[in-house]
């Protein structure tokens, strides 16, 4: 009977009697609720990747963004988004230099800059998380290196070894994580960007192949227990550790993006240690890895994995705590939002991350108390919630008594429909006349496809505010929201309001294109476009595909 929500009155009453402590659609284990802890959603699978190398998707930032910690990060409550160090020490400004190795001044212009040199200075006496990959014994040696086939057993997860250490967090572990791009054991999606910057990574990719092909001659191509490839041994020019705390990067030409990179798990330290652990017999059969199993300086650590079921993350007890923010924008100090400042974070010892594969059961729990929010890496899913309390009075009452609050705000993500610009009808164009054909159908086509009447109207569920650039508001250098901040392609200001072009401007331009009516004048063919969905197209999910498809109807 335990867990059972539906069917119970049929027992008759003498079964209630017996069984309704157990008729109970809690999602927790038993005593859980008692806990100082925070309970959370993932709706699809578990995250693939949580090795800051590999990791990209948002669903796993939740699980990266707590286990690793990087050297900045943004200031929690200040608009524009600002910059403040985490595990350095300062944010350094970088030093220039020009073709022949000299010092430039800090407002050479771009072109005589060769190469910008971030000395980066990092905070003694930070320590890793426990884990057995850092473990010693009293003579110093790792315990759980020189592991022999078959030695692992059963054991499943990390804190299954009897033996658990830490050391301090040096200048070579951001240089090993930087070296590490270049491997070629898992997906490292950001390598391509990172080479075109960091100086050397792109030859040093081909070093590590040469050496990884060393290392694994004679096996099979599909062996999942693979040597420890060591990227300590191979020296990289672009990042290097000029002493114990601090790291060096070394960056082609003035890149001041890369301070952005620095924010992000890629660049987060790796311990080389876990690498190798990690890469003894039989590990990765037992699903031990650090796609499953991170190892960070962060202020969790998971301790459940679950898969597709459950993820559990605890307080690190080797983490230092950091002060919660004492600074913000005024309406946060009306709020209330700064009356913890100053008191050492985190707050919390737990978060559960549950998996609820449909959104109504989601949505229940959350309404019952069993989750503190739906997804915790999802700001968007208070759009439901509002539509709710909008639409019912019961509803809004229900939420007043609960609590609950959902403020409106401008999130620091775009939804876009992008062209393939290899595409010989709307990308690029190989001559001048095909370029001028192609720009004029994708305005056509960006304004037919009303954003406003989309995702405000049509689906408020996912309502926001039609985008007019790439820079999302409360960034530095984003004019969202203002007039002189639209798009004139697809709007236009009318009795001082932004407004979108009318479909009869789409169909001119369409017209201009060579595809009048939407066929081609030369041919007299339909025009035909594949647009490519990024998710499964499930029910759910139809509706918008049909409401784009009649977007392109439109002209």
């Amino acid at each position: 009977m335990k867990g059972l929500n539906v069917g119970c009155k049929a027992f008759g009453l003498l079964l209630i009697a017996v069984f309704s402590a157990s008729c109970t659609n809690n999602p927790h284990p038993e005593g859980a609720a008692k806990e100082n802890a925070l309970f959370e959603t993932f709706s699809e699978r578990s995250p693939r990747y949580l090795d800051p190398t590999a990791s990209y998707s948002n669903p796993e930032s939740k699980f990266t963004f707590q286990i690793y910690e990087t050297l900045y990060n943004f200031h929690y409550f200040k608009r524009p988004y600002a910059l403040q160090p985490r595990l350095a020490q300062a944010l350094p400004e970088p030093k220039y230099l020009d073709k022949a190795g000299q010092p430039l001044p800090s407002n050479a212009p771009a072109e005589l800059i060769a190469e910008s040199v971030y000395d980066i200075k990092i905070i003694p006496g930070v320590k890793f998380a426990p884990h057995p990959a850092l473990a010693v014994d009293e003579k110093g040696a790792y315990r759980y290196h020189a592991m022999k086939a078959g030695e692992l057993g059963e054991r499943r997860s990390p804190l299954a070894f009897e033996h658990q250490g830490t050391r301090e967090l040096v200048a070579e572990d951001f240089v090993y994580a930087m070296k590490r791009q270049a491997t070629t054991r898992i997906e490292a999606p950001i390598f391509g960007i990172f080479s075109e910057y960091v100086i050397g990574l792109k030859e040093y990719a081909k070093l590590i192949k040469t050496e990884d092909e060393k290392l694994r001659k004679g096996a099979k191509a599909d062996e999942k227990d693979k040597p420890f490839l060591d990227f300590r041994k191979y020296p990289l020019d672009g990042a290097v550790a000029i002493d114990k705390y601090t790291v060096r990067y070394r960056i082609k030409g003035k890149y001041p993006q890369w301070r952005y990179w620095l924010t992000l798990p890629f660049t987060s330290p790796i311990a080389w240690e876990a690498d190798a652990f990690y890469a003894q017999p039989g590990m990765n059969d037992n699903g031990l890895s650090l796609s499953n199993w991170p190892v960070g300086t962060g202020p969790y650590m998971l301790t459940v994995y679950d898969r597709d079921r459950l993820h559990v993350m605890e307080r690190n007890p080797n983490y230092r705590g950091m002060p919660f923010p004492c600074e913000g924008m005024p309406e946060d100090i009306q709020a209330g939002l700064l009356a913890d400042c100053g008191k050492k974070m985190p707050f919390i010892d737990k978060i559960y991350s549950k998996n609820e594969k449909e959104p109504l059961p989601r949505e229940a729990k959350f309404l019952q108390g069993y989750y503190d929010t739906p997804e915790m890496e999802r700001p968007d899913t208070g759009n439901e919630f509002l539509v709710y309390q909008q639409d019912n009075a019961e509803t809004a009452k229900l939420y007043k008594e609960r609590g609950f609050k959902l403020p409106r705000i401008v999130d620091i993500s775009n939804w876009y429909l992008g062209f393939n610009w290899m595409d010989p009808v709307v990308g690029k164009g190989d001559t001048p006349e095909q370029q001028l054909r192609n720009k004029k159908l994708r305005q056509a086509l960006s304004i037919a496809i009303d954003w406003e009447e989309g995702y405000s109207k049509v689906f408020p569920k996912k309502s926001g505010e039609a985008a007019h650039g790439p820079i999302p508001g409360g960034v530095f250098g984003s004019r969202h929201g203002t007039l002189d901040g639209h798009n004139p392609n697809t709007h236009k200001i009318v009795d001082g309001k932004i407004v979108r072009r009318s479909i009869d401007e789409a169909k001119k331009l369409l017209v201009e294109a060579g595809y009048p009516g939407g066929r081609d004048a030369k041919t007299g063919k339909p025009l035909v476009l594949n647009y490519d969905y990024q998710r499964q197209p499930t029910a759910e999910l139809k509706a918008e595909l049909d409401w784009m498809v009649k977007q392109f109807a439109k002209i």
